[in-house]
């Protein structure tokens, strides 16, 4: 039956929206603002950064693996509850002191909490819907948590301007509560479809979109490994370009703005699913970019590379999760690996950083150390994604 038919469903996942939107501000304040906040306030370097970072990333994909199957005993709205709880406690208590171990096993912490969470939000944005609905649906979730992402950076360099160092921590944990309370309209347990549900795709358009799922799921590792090792690089990138930390947050902002204009374009334009070659062309197009934005001699070229990034990782991202809730029918299971490859990416983007700072002394320039760090991984992505796409011995080929 259409979406449009099911009145009851409209409410609660109208709500969803807002509770993305909301969860994804706060976890923006940390997962990006945080590494200005380090830098300005408490006066990191680069190779702490990515420390910091590469913590967070590991945890996260932990938890993000553990979400499946913790969500099966529990019930998904129940584990989210308690998630959004435990993030509140401690968002609050880096407020009170936000230097230090308390800072660095704080942010870690959040790294699990947010691992776990958002893959039972994004099974509940597919759940119960047919493909095209769920094209949609996807659409609309996706456009509810980028929204978000350059607002929240935006607003993270006033607040570590301030001098108030708690403010970025507090606002992250009332928003928290915020979303608790939304949370209640929920349904307790996702609905899916039934396995043979007629409108479930057919045996070769699944087979399709496996291959397109594999594809997509390796170009995005590439592309949030690299956002997650330029993330820590960032303020001192700026700072290169003689940006105050306001203007930097501001600047870093543009990548998640275009971001969201590419998600808004790809929910209408519907063209580029089951298609093959977008996904080629964005396992070629990220390595690019990223080093418009790492080499970038002028804040133009930089800005340049953030919107190149920008349209690229937001394809990625949408065709990985889009293939993931129709071939998985919207289990907690599609969003649990589609977030622990996020995670993975937080965590290998900031250790080829440091790989790429141990061999500095070899290379010379600090900015091509990174890049000799992160070219295995970049390459091992590029061959991944574009084996994927081959026809899988034993399937009939599809066009």
């Amino acid at each position: 039956m259409p979406e449009a038919a099911q009145p009851r469903s409209f409410p609660w996942r109208a709500l969803l929206l807002g509770l993305s939107f909301t969860e994804s501000f706060s976890t923006v304040l940390l997962e990006r603002g945080i590494y200005f906040f380090s830098y300005e306030r408490l006066g990191f370097s680069e190779i702490e950064n990515l420390w910091l970072a590469l913590r967070f990333g590991a945890v996260y994909a932990v938890g993000a693996l553990a979400s499946h199957p913790v969500s099966r005993r529990v019930g998904e709205r129940r584990l989210l509850v308690v998630m959004l709880a435990c993030l509140l406690v401690v968002h609050a208590t880096m407020a009170v002191a936000p230097r230090g171990a308390l800072l660095v096993w704080g942010f870690a912490l959040t790294g699990f909490l947010q691992g776990v969470k958002w893959p039972l939000i994004e099974s509940y944005v597919g759940s119960g819907l047919d493909p095209k609905q769920q094209l949609a649906a996807v659409g609309r979730f996706n456009l509810s948590w980028a929204l978000a992402v350059p607002l929240a950076l935006a607003v993270s360099g006033p607040l570590i301007a301030s001098g108030h160092s708690s403010w970025l921590f507090v606002l992250a944990g009332a928003l928290n509560g915020v979303a608790l309370l939304a949370l209640p309209a929920v349904p307790a347990v996702v609905p899916h479809l039934e396995a043979n549900d007629p409108a479930r795709p057919p045996p070769p358009v699944l087979d399709r979109y496996e291959r397109l799922l594999g594809s997509s799921r390796w170009s995005m590792l590439a592309s949030y490994s690299l956002l997650f090792l330029i993330a820590p690089l960032m303020p001192e990138i700026f700072r290169r370009l003689g940006e105050s930390v306001e203007r930097a947050t501001l600047w870093a902002a543009w990548l998640d703005g275009v971001r969201v204009l590419t998600f808004a374009v790809l929910s209408v334009a519907t063209r580029w699913h089951g298609r093959f070659a977008p996904l080629v062309l964005v396992s070629l197009g990220l390595p690019s970019s990223f080093c418009a934005i790492l080499f970038g001699p002028s804040l133009g070229v930089v800005l340049l590379g953030e919107v190149a990034f920008g349209v690229f990782s937001g394809l990625t991202y949408y065709a990985a999760l889009y293939y993931a809730m129709v071939v998985k029918n919207a289990a907690v299971e599609a969003g649990g690996v589609h977030e622990s490859l996020i995670g993975l990416g937080f965590a290998l983007g900031p250790g080829a950083g440091l790989v790429g700072h141990a061999v500095a002394g070899m290379v010379g320039q600090k900015e091509l150390a990174v890049l000799a760090g992160v070219v295995p991984l970049l390459a091992a992505c590029l061959i991944g994604s574009l084996r994927a796409l081959l026809p899988r011995k034993g399937a009939a080929a599809t066009t």
